[in-house]
């Protein structure tokens, strides 16, 4: 039983009252006052109805609400989905290993919008994006550490960034200073000059520093994993979005004395010949272009946006506004370049762009402030109160123990029983950490101690229980839409085992049913026919000459479709079989004791050959077995409901159906 397979059922069935979502698990719902009815002395909550049918009720302001009709129809598919779920439990499908399988599989993709980290991923993505609307062109300067470096290093590099600042502040030019004293390799190429980039094109705290400068604004000192950086925003500019290129590349043979110029030369000649008449741009390409991977198409790249190609190729490409528009010679680290604009388009939706925002977001440093975010949050919502002095003791003792002797150390040292933390009032003790830890398969690679990276783990995932026991025992969405998929999953299963999975496979019964009803298979009297529909008119006086004055015959079809099929295929449309008349929209305007026949219907004139006839009467089973299936299957389930009704007796709370009825339609 597929996930795929129980939404779908789930949405199908669901629809009827509104529902559109998948499978998930169940907590029970608090106590929701009067219920609304019960089912065989089973209480059902007036809430968990309201919910569903709400759910599919997003009228515009002003609209009608339901209607009483619909209202008792609905309350009708609710009463029968429901003794369906109880008829479910009562056989304990509910506690199969499928079932709880299908729980915790479903559980996870349930809860995630609900949890913190999701509205604080959510605010990185929506932040993220909005940056993505602008690029910056900045300048920086670049302090690293030194290997091993102490405290007192640090501040040493702070001071001498500082002192850059003002240097900067005070008039001085960041890219000389940036030859001078910037520890970034490219700065000896670049100045110090980054070009222009996005959000998520450099590391966050240089990303959050230079968006939050205006062109001629100086950072202060801004610390990342490579250091210190000074930062000089130049521009700030509307995002282009992407853009697609076409280019000839002439390279420069650095071990030519003069290849600086020969290539130079070479590549005025390739402009000078590209701007005569009737050139082709792809024949130039192809004969000139020394970049192999794209000279033999036509010197076509990929979409690249701002920040993924090199500076100077970057902004030429993005300085072209008409299509077709060729570039003048620009020099890059890889020779001379030529380019035309093939295409260009504009900064993506964030819908289209949100799962790849996403995956960057959690490949990189953001993750991990997020996750120390939300740590933060559970923390203060659940009460948590870390017992310093121990956790302080255990770090020392175990600061050089590999995973493999934790838990010998801790019985040796006497501390298993030693508090590290309380969470809502419970206690978590050191030896909570280590069965923690020898449940765990993983290895954590880490270049603080073993102790730290653990206790950050366990206490990660006590938080994280702590927010889901949460969630299932406050947050009212969430519980109904855990039990709305709990009963999903249990209506699913009985359903296929009592009426889909029966009615398909059951041949013995599927043919009793068709003998039982055969009333209701009956062919409507029938004809032998082939009709031409004349498309092409010009081809109406051909398609006369080989079908009029002749017998219907499958020799006949044949050879007229072979005579028009390899000459003209769009001249006609044909059909042909045995043919129930009286409602055809052209043999219904035939007249039966005529053999040839032209008929006027829908616009188009139609050739019609008439055979034999045949009677009304009962369909043979193998005609209609399709249809017999699908009757089958609605008769098991109607029988299916009738004992249910009968098996689970009924009764409805008037005031809280009519308290209901109301809250639907405010």
């Amino acid at each position: 039983m597929t996930n795929r397979t129980i939404s779908a059922y789930i949405i199908t069935f669901l629809v009827a009252f509104g529902s559109t979502a998948s499978a998930m698990a169940f907590v029970q719902t608090p106590n929701q006052g009067d219920p609304l009815l019960t089912l065989g002395g089973k209480p059902v909550a007036k809430d968990e109805l309201i919910y569903l049918l709400s759910k599919g009720n997003k009228s515009e302001p002003g609209t009608p609400g339901m209607s009483r009709d619909e209202y008792e129809e609905n309350l009708d598919l609710f009463i029968n989905y429901k003794l369906k779920v109880r008829e479910a439990e009562a056989r304990g499908l509910d506690q199969t290993e499928e079932f709880t399988r299908e729980f915790d599989s479903f559980r996870e993709n349930l809860k995630a919008p609900f949890l913190i980290r999701n509205s604080l991923e959510e605010g990185e993505l929506r932040k993220a994006y909005s940056r993505m609307q602008e690029i910056i062109r900045a300048s920086h300067i670049l302090l690293q550490f030194p290997p091993n470096a102490k405290k007192e290093d640090s501040l040493i590099v702070l001071r001498m960034a500082l002192k850059i600042e003002d240097e900067i502040k005070n008039g001085g030019s960041i890219n000389e200073l940036a030859l001078k004293y910037s520890d970034d390799p490219s700065a000896q190429v670049n100045e110090g000059d980054l070009g222009y980039f996005t959000a998520l094109q450099m590391v966050q705290p240089f990303e959050d520093a230079a968006f939050s400068l205006q062109p001629g604004q100086v950072s202060d000192p801004v610390l990342t994993n490579f250091g210190y950086h000074i930062i000089n925003v130049k521009d700030r500019q509307p995002n282009p979005g992407q853009v697609r290129v076409s280019h000839i590349l002439v390279r420069i043979d650095e071990n030519a004395e003069n290849g600086e110029d020969l290539a130079k030369r070479k590549v005025a000649d390739i402009y000078t010949e590209i701007q005569k008449e009737n050139t082709i741009w792809e024949d130039i390409v192809k004969n000139y272009s020394e970049d192999p991977s794209s000279s033999q198409k036509g010197g076509i790249l990929p979409w690249f946006s701002v920040g993924s190609m090199i500076p100077q190729f970057e902004m030429a490409a993005f300085s072209l506004t008409e299509l077709g528009e060729v570039s003048p010679p620009i020099r890059t680290k890889y020779g001379y370049h030529i380019l035309r604009l093939e295409d260009k388009k504009p900064v993506e939706s964030f819908e289209s762009m949100e799962e790849s925002i996403r995956s960057r977001i959690l490949r990189d440093s953001r993750s991990t402030m997020i996750q120390s975010q939300v740590m933060a949050i559970q923390k203060s919502r659940y009460n948590f109160d870390e017992n310093e002095q121990n956790v302080a003791k255990l770090r020392t003792e175990l600061s050089s123990t590999s995973k493999n002797d934790v838990a010998q150390v801790v019985a040796d040292k006497d501390l298993a029983s030693d508090q590290i933390f309380s969470l809502q009032g419970k206690s978590f003790i050191a030896q909570d950490l280590v069965d923690y830890m020898n449940e765990q398969e993983i290895r954590i690679q880490t270049n603080d101690g073993v102790f730290d990276a653990w206790y950050e783990r366990f206490a990660a995932s006590v938080l994280n229980e702590a927010e889901e026991a949460d969630l299932e025992a406050n947050n009212k969405e969430y519980q109904m839409l855990l039990k709305e998929y709990r009963d999903g999953i249990l209506l699913f299963s009985l359903m296929n085992e009592e009426v889909w999975q029966k009615g398909l496979m059951d041949s013995i019964a599927q043919k009793a049913y068709f003998q039982n009803n055969i009333g209701n298979y009956q062919w409507e009297e029938r004809v032998n026919a082939y009709i031409v529909k004349v498309l092409d008119m010009t081809q109406l006086d051909a398609a006369r000459q080989l079908l009029q004055g002749k017998s219907l015959s499958d020799e006949l079809i044949s050879t007229f479709e072979s005579s028009y099929e390899s000459i003209n295929p769009l001249a006609y449309q044909t059909e042909a079989g045995t043919i129930e008349y009286a409602e055809h929209p052209v043999l219904s305007k035939a007249d039966m004791d005529s053999n040839y026949q032209e008929i006027e219907a829908n616009g188009h004139l139609h050739i019609v050959i008439l055979g034999e006839k045949t009677s009304a009467g009962p369909k043979e089973f193998e005609e209609t077995r399709g249809l017999v299936i699908r009757d089958y299957q609605e008769y098991l389930d109607k029988s299916l409901v009738e004992s249910l009704r009968k098996k689970y007796p009924i009764k409805i709370n008037p005031k809280a159906k009519e308290e209901t009825f109301i809250a639907l339609n405010q």
